[in-house]
């Protein structure tokens, strides 16, 4: 891939991993435990810290919104969530988190001018996001108060545009006719992720082989379970839309911008990797799509 694509998709693969420690570093967990989440397993803070922009959110919108989990899983956390703690300090927790996970990795540098001009860069880029798809993710961050600390910024930069990424996703993939659990399987057969990666987004092993039933009959997946060379375009014209999608803020930014906040934030990229923090496999495909 060459051109505005690849550049787009170059960014997501860079702050990806900047807004994603909010999901597993022990800080998150601890600030989540604090509210009195059950942090035994980590899906009702996440729940909480990627819906709480959305307000007092119920099933429907978060099955919407988040567009890959099953209606019974979300049921489970949502709004069930709300009764533990409102999202107001949920987001608050949130912002506890990403300070205290930052300041964990990145030490003082936090405080410097590094940091503070790939906070500005990145903002920048997230303002022209807004408003995004209407009643997205993107749009719901889009509307929060900055926080005035850079490093928080940085984070929440990253998240805004994340999220704006994700809601063009969903609209790619509806528009190719996929519904949630066939995105899921289709990426899988294209190789994005194992198959059993894919099952924690709470889809039946009924559920996700009617999904393979449907591609093979519309030519997307093999009898193996792989893609067929059909299925294979559709992914990739549904990452490209992504990409066109998503391109808005980096153009905003211009090429000079971007290449400057690839500069900053290359050695924070490569820490939050190291960290250890981050699963090796996940559902997003990043460095294999």
């Amino acid at each position: 891939m060459t051109g505005e694509p690849a550049r787009v998709r170059q960014m997501w693969h860079l702050m990806e991993p900047l807004h994603a420690v909010l999901y597993y570093a022990p800080a998150a967990f601890e600030e989540a435990a604090a509210l009195g989440y059950d942090t035994e397993e980590r899906w009702a803070s996440y729940f909480a810290w990627r819906a709480a922009p959305l307000g007092a959110s119920g099933v429907d919108e978060v099955v919407r919104t988040f567009h890959s989990f099953a209606p019974g899983m979300v049921d489970r956390h949502v709004p069930a969530g709300w009764a533990v703690a409102g999202p107001d300090a949920v987001l608050a927790a949130r912002l506890r988190a990403v300070d205290r996970t930052y300041r964990a990795l990145f030490g003082d540098r936090v405080e410097g001018a590094g940091f503070a001009e790939a906070a500005a860069l990145a903002r920048h880029a997230a303002e022209a996001a807004a408003p995004g798809v209407p009643g997205g993710l993107g749009a719901a961050n889009s509307a929060l108060p900055w926080p005035d600390a850079p490093h928080l910024t940085l984070w929440q930069a990253a998240t805004v545009l994340r999220e704006h990424r994700g809601d063009g996703h969903i609209a790619a993939l509806t528009g190719a006719g996929l519904d949630p659990v066939e995105s899921l399987v289709s990426f899988a057969a294209v190789g994005a992720a194992p198959a059993e990666v894919f099952a924690s987004r709470g889809w039946s092993a009924e559920e996700r082989g009617a999904a393979r039933l449907r591609l093979q009959e519309r030519g997307l997946l093999a009898a193996d379970g792989a893609a067929t060379d059909t299925g294979r375009e559709l992914r990739a014209k549904v990452e490209l839309r992504t990409d066109e999608e998503a391109a808005a803020p980096w153009r905003a930014l211009g090429e000079s911008g971007r290449e400057r906040l690839v500069e900053l934030l290359g050695e924070p990229w490569l820490e939050v990797i190291g960290s250890g923090l981050l699963p090796s496999e996940n559902t997003l495909g990043i460095g294999k799509v």
